[in-house]
């Protein structure tokens, strides 16, 4: 957040694809459905209540449609993106993750993989707010350590910072 308070788009956008990634990932529910489902008004209303000004509803609703590319890109990266956590988590099998974690690191590991134009570190950075947003007192230091593990041993395009 900036000191405004004001949410990002792509801060905003993050924080729902994570969502909806986590709600795919449990539940099970079609795609689609996870789409029409989201609830713009309760997004607004909760970050409201932490403090934040998510900006003018056009905006969130910008924010949304870019989290809908992040979460088809991550789901139709999701073979090589699991393969690359798989790869980096000594000691971890993936379906042993808290369902959070995994599904943050999916969608930053994508963003790493994909986004060009957002350096790496932001995408860390983000990754990590999000895991201890979310996460237990412990994901902030696993999402980091793993994908600083895998900035050290993957070339990713685009610039680190």
């Amino acid at each position: 957040m900036g000191r405004s308070g004001k949410i990002g788009k792509r801060h905003a956008a993050r924080e729902m694809a994570v969502r909806m990634l986590y709600q795919l990932d449990l539940g099970g529910s079609p795609l689609h459905q996870i789409f029409s489902d989201f609830d713009l008004n309760e997004f607004l209303d909760e970050s409201a209540r932490h403090g934040a000004d998510p900006g003018r509803r056009e905006q969130v609703q910008e924010a949304f449609q870019h989290a809908r590319e992040l979460v088809e890109g991550t789901l139709g990266r999701r073979e090589e993106i699991d393969a690359l956590i798989r790869q980096q988590a000594d000691n971890w099998r993936l379906e042993r993750m808290p369902a959070v974690d995994r599904n943050i690191l999916r969608l930053a590991i994508f963003e790493m993989l994909q986004e060009t134009d957002v350096p790496k570190l932001v995408v860390v950075d983000e990754a990590i707010e999000l895991a201890k947003k979310y996460g237990s007192e412990h994901s902030g230091r696993f999402v980091n350590g793993l994908l600083d593990g895998l900035l050290k041993t993957h070339q990713f395009p685009g610039s680190l910072k």
